[in-house]
């Protein structure tokens, strides 16, 4: 399989439109750059902070990055066939790595530049593969709706209740109206986005829930977050690209 028909055949196209982002800001909270001076939160300090944001039209995987296709574009494979269960294990990090390559890959100008300090800044402007913002993310889920989930968890998502223990292979679970699969469960989707730099340093964000989640964390709006460098068996990712053009 080559793989401009590879990408061709699975980029959505996702219409522009308003999204409002909610999370919560933990008012006790407080990082340090050293752990042990950290401060641990409370329940109830929680602050809800809401804004709407506007999001442009983008392309979107129709499914989360698979491991075959990871390790071919990764240079660990000389060819992939789509085995189906998506690559988990990888951090935020590694979801760099592999947009960049991607991009050099399909002779795409990369969208991330690592500063010498380790920072990581990326280029929206720029026609290569990256993460979806979290705006992106949430918007692309919802699909033209505003519920928590687009269906029901057994028809829509894998989860804790259905998943027999074990991640499942991507596409077998019913899209949601905008075609797009497996937005809710199976695997936990990093982000771009910094969850809240002040209370939380360098944590970034994923969503959807996954295959080891109780079915009400699979929704539209669940945020989670960790360490860039942060890898767990249910946390994967999938790409995304600036403009409506495919």
């Amino acid at each position: 399989m080559k793989l401009e028909h590879y990408l061709a055949d699975r980029l959505v196209p996702i219409a522009g439109g308003t999204e409002m982002m909610r999370h919560f800001s933990d008012e006790q909270k407080w990082i340090s750059s050293d752990y042990r001076m950290s401060i641990p939160g409370h329940k109830n300090n929680l602050k809800e902070i809401r804004r709407e944001v506007n999001v442009s039209p983008f392309q979107l995987l129709r499914i989360p990055v698979t491991a075959d296709f990871y390790d071919f574009v990764m240079g660990e494979r000389a060819g992939f066939h789509n085995d189906g269960f998506p690559i988990v294990n990888v951090s935020w990090y590694d979801t760099i790595n592999f947009c960049n390559a991607l991009s050099d890959a399909a002779g795409l100008q990369p969208c991330y530049v690592t500063a010498a300090a380790g920072q990581v800044h990326c280029d929206f402007e720029k026609e290569g593969f990256r993460l979806p913002s979290e705006a992106e993310w949430q918007h692309a889920c919802h699909a033209g709706g505003g519920g928590y989930q687009y269906g029901k968890p057994d028809d829509i998502a894998w989860h804790q209740g259905n998943s027999n223990g074990s991640i499942q292979k991507v596409g077998e679970k019913a899209p949601n109206q905008w075609g797009v699969y497996d937005m809710l469960g199976n695997v936990w989707e990093w982000c771009w986005d910094l969850y809240d730099e002040k209370r939380y340093g360098p944590y970034r964000t994923f969503r959807g829930g996954s295959w080891a989640e109780p079915a009400r964390s699979c929704g539209a709006t669940c945020r989670r977050r960790s360490f860039p460098s942060f890898k767990i068996d249910d946390l994967g990712f999938r790409i995304a690209r600036s403009g409506d053009t495919l």
